[in-house]
């Protein structure tokens, strides 16, 4: 299975999306890193800080300020009608989705897949790459939602 239709699929799992964001939003890490480390069950310290750096610089040119345009749309502006900030809003979160589907597919193209690593230790690698980490609890709860 390519790595999109997994994310998708991981990402539909029960808890998944609150994991996801909680580690995004409260501790600041990269949510398709973090399904692509999973995924590829990365365990090599040397592919998951190429994997970082290579998340870090689509994050900070394309993810991050379409995410802080789709947030910015959320509340009305009037006089601009809702419907057409709405509309706005959903072109923008279809693009923020597209540059996280890049960002995957590049990920997946860095290095062959299976390397051994458990859910919570492909979590903890790619957690540690990224930046500070995420506590494991956190990383727990994903794990867990991704069974």
């Amino acid at each position: 299975m390519d790595i999109w239709d997994w994310a998708l699929e991981a990402y539909a799992q029960p808890g998944a999306p609150e994991a996801c964001l909680s580690l995004q939003d409260e501790h600041g890490q990269n949510t398709p890193l973090l399904l692509w480390a999973v995924w590829a069950e990365a365990s090599d310290p040397g592919l998951l800080a190429r994997a970082a750096d290579c998340a870090r610089s689509w994050d900070e040119v394309a993810v991050t300020p379409l995410r802080r345009i789709r947030r910015t749309l959320k509340p009305s502006h009037p006089p601009v009608a809702d419907a057409a900030r709405e509309a706005l809003r959903e072109e923008v979160k279809a693009a923020e989705l597209r540059a996280e589907r890049v960002l995957l597919e590049t990920l997946a193209g860095l290095g062959p897949s299976g390397g051994g690593a458990s859910t919570l230790e492909a979590l903890e690698g790619a957690s540690r790459a990224w930046g500070p980490p995420a506590p494991r609890e956190a990383l727990a709860v994903l794990a867990a939602a991704l069974g």
